[in-house]
C-alpha cells in the first residue's frame, strides 16, 4: 500500500492553539492581578458612603452657603502650608466635607461649615486608602501603575482571545452559553466561558479605561490627533503674589459666576512664584466628578482672569476625560454604581474557574496515565 502522507495542521488550527495556551498561562499568572484590581475596584465604587459609614462626623444634612464655606476656607488655608496640603475639595451632596490632598496621599477633613479639623487619614491607617493604593498603584508607586498599565493590556488580550476560542457557530450559540453542573470538568468551563462571554462589553470597558487611566497623557494625545481636536487650552500667565489678605468669601463668588450653572470642587493652594488661583469645577453636563473645566482668578481683587468650559472642548479631549466617571461608575446614579462593582467581581470569578478547569484536567490526565499502568 502507498504510505500516506500525514496532514500538517492548518494555520488557524497553530493558532488556536497557539491562542489557547497563552490564555491559560496568563490567566492563571496575570488573571490573579486582574482578580485582585477587580475586587479592590468593587469596593471603591462604594467608597464615599463606605468612608462616611466609616466616619459619622464627615455626614451632614445640608451644605452650608457658599459665604460661610468661604470662611471655612480661609481657616483651612490659613494652615494649609504646614500641613503640606496641595489642593482642596469642597464640600458636596458626594462628600459634604472638606477634603484637602497633602504628599504620600495623605488625606485631610474638615467640617464643611467651620473648617474645624475632622480625620486626617493615610494608607497606614485606613483601609479604604490602602486598597485604593494597591487597585491604582499595586502598592509600588509609580512603578507599580506601570506594571497595572501592562497586566491591564493583557487583561484585554485575555478577553479577546477568549472571545475567539468560544466563539460557537450560529447553530450552537444558546447551547454554548449553558451552565452545567457536571462532570467537574465540563462544569468549570461551561461556568467560564459563559460568564466571559455574557459580560464581555462590561469587561472589557472596565479594563479599556483602567489602561486609558494609567497612560492617560499618551491616550489623549492619540485621541485628540485622530479626531482633529483643536490645540489644548493654554493657563494665564503666573500672578506674582502681594502678601495682602485674600477674601476666600469674594472669591468662591466670582468663581461661581464666572462658570454660571457649574459647581465649584477643587481649589488648589497658593504656592511659589504664581499667586493665581485655580478652582476645578463641573459645568452642566460634565460626567467627572471633580469636573475637568477651570476657572483662573486674581485672588486679591477676587476677578476672573480665565475660564475653560470642558463641555466646549472637541470630541477627543471629551472621550478621554469620560474614561474616570465611566471606569468608577461616576455616571448613571446608582445602576451604574452597582453596574461597575458587578463589573469588578467577575475578574475573580473567571481566574477561580479557570484555575478550577485547569485542575480537573490535570486530575483527568493523572487518572489516564495512571490506568495504562
Amino acid at each position: 500500500m502507498p504510505h500516506r502522507q500525514a496532514t500538517r495542521p492548518s494555520a488557524a488550527w497553530r493558532l488556536r492553539a497557539v491562542l489557547a495556551w497563552l490564555h491559560l498561562w496568563l490567566g492563571l499568572t496575570v488573571g490573579l492581578v486582574f482578580a485582585v484590581v477587580g475586587l479592590t475596584g468593587s469596593v471603591l465604587a462604594f467608597q464615599s458612603e463606605l468612608l462616611q459609614a466609616a466616619h459619622p462626623q464627615l455626614s451632614r444634612a445640608d451644605l452650608p452657603a457658599l459665604e460661610r464655606q468661604g470662611q471655612a476656607l480661609a481657616r483651612i488655608m490659613a494652615d494649609a502650608e504646614s500641613r503640606g496640603i496641595r489642593s482642596i475639595d469642597l464640600p458636596s451632596a458626594r462628600l459634604p466635607a472638606w477634603q484637602a490632598h497633602a504628599g504620600k496621599g495623605e488625606r485631610h477633613y474638615f467640617d464643611a461649615a467651620t473648617g474645624e479639623p475632622l480625620l486626617v487619614r493615610t494608607a497606614d491607617n485606613d483601609l479604604l486608602l490602602w486598597l485604593r493604593e494597591l487597585h491604582t498603584h499595586l502598592l509600588a508607586g509609580e512603578n507599580g501603575e506601570q506594571v497595572l498599565g501592562a497586566c491591564g493590556i493583557v487583561a484585554v488580550f485575555l478577553l479577546l482571545s477568549g472571545l475567539y476560542l468560544w466563539w460557537p457557530r450560529l447553530a450552537s450559540l444558546f447551547v454554548s452559553l449553558r451552565w452545567h453542573a457536571h462532570p467537574p470538568e465540563r462544569r468549570w468551563l461551561s461556568w467560564h466561558r459563559s460568564a466571559g462571554a455574557l459580560l464581555l462589553p462590561l469587561l472589557l470597558l472596565a479594563s479599556v479605561t483602567g489602561v486609558a487611566l494609567v497612560y492617560n497623557q499618551p491616550v489623549r494625545a492619540a485621541l485628540r490627533w485622530t479626531l482633529y481636536d483643536g490645540p489644548e487650552v493654554v493657563p494665564p500667565l503666573p500672578l506674582a503674589p502681594r502678601g495682602e489678605r485674600i477674601d476666600w468669601p469674594a472669591v468662591l463668588r466670582a468663581a461661581e459666576g464666572g462658570l454660571p450653572g457649574g459647581a465649584l470642587r477643587r481649589v488648589n493652594v497658593l504656592r511659589g512664584d504664581n499667586a493665581l488661583v485655580a478652582i476645578r469645577a463641573r459645568a452642566a453636563g460634565e460626567w467627572h466628578p471633580n469636573g475637568r473645566s477651570m476657572i483662573w482668578l486674581d485672588p486679591y481683587q477676587a476677578r476672573v482672569v480665565q475660564v475653560h468650559d470642558a463641555t466646549a472642548q472637541d470630541a477627543g479631549a471629551r472621550i478621554s476625560e469620560a474614561m474616570y466617571p465611566l471606569h468608577g461608575g461616576f455616571i448613571g446614579g446608582r445602576v451604574w454604581q452597582c453596574v461597575v462593582a458587578l463589573a469588578g467581581l467577575v475578574p475573580a470569578f473567571l481566574f477561580v474557574t479557570g484555575l478550577m478547569l485547569w485542575i480537573s484536567q490535570k486530575r483527568r490526565d493523572a487518572r489516564a496515565v495512571a490506568a495504562t499502568r
